[in-house]
């Protein structure tokens, strides 16, 4: 698969559409990130409440199961032969799009 044609809107589904570019273009990191706010800063919430409420344990268990979650995704990216890059950024934005499926 050439580069150019993996890191694109087809292949990374963003919660916030108004952050992609217009077309089909190599998108940057920054933008996967600015794209996925509301699921950053619902999963650092989260995270912080439980951490607060429970303990530290809880909010590790949380982040380890966001990293679990990531490393498929990029796993299962890789196996169908995409790019390191396009990889990251797609495990990234999937887990962050699936995290908000219910909202």
């Amino acid at each position: 698969m050439r580069p150019e044609h993996c890191a694109t809107r087809n292949h990374i589904n963003l919660w916030n559409n108004r952050a992609l570019p217009s077309g089909p273009e190599r998108i940057r990191f920054w933008t996967v990130l600015r794209g996925s706010l509301l699921p950053i800063f619902l999963w650092t919430g989260i995270a912080g409440f439980v951490g607060f409420v429970h303990s530290p344990l809880a909010a590790m268990v949380l982040g380890g199961l966001f990293a679990l979650s990531f490393i498929v995704g990029f796993g299962l990216r890789r196996k169908a032969q995409h790019t390191a890059r396009c990889s990251v950024y797609g495990a990234l934005g999937g887990v962050f799009d699936k995290s908000m499926a219910g909202f």
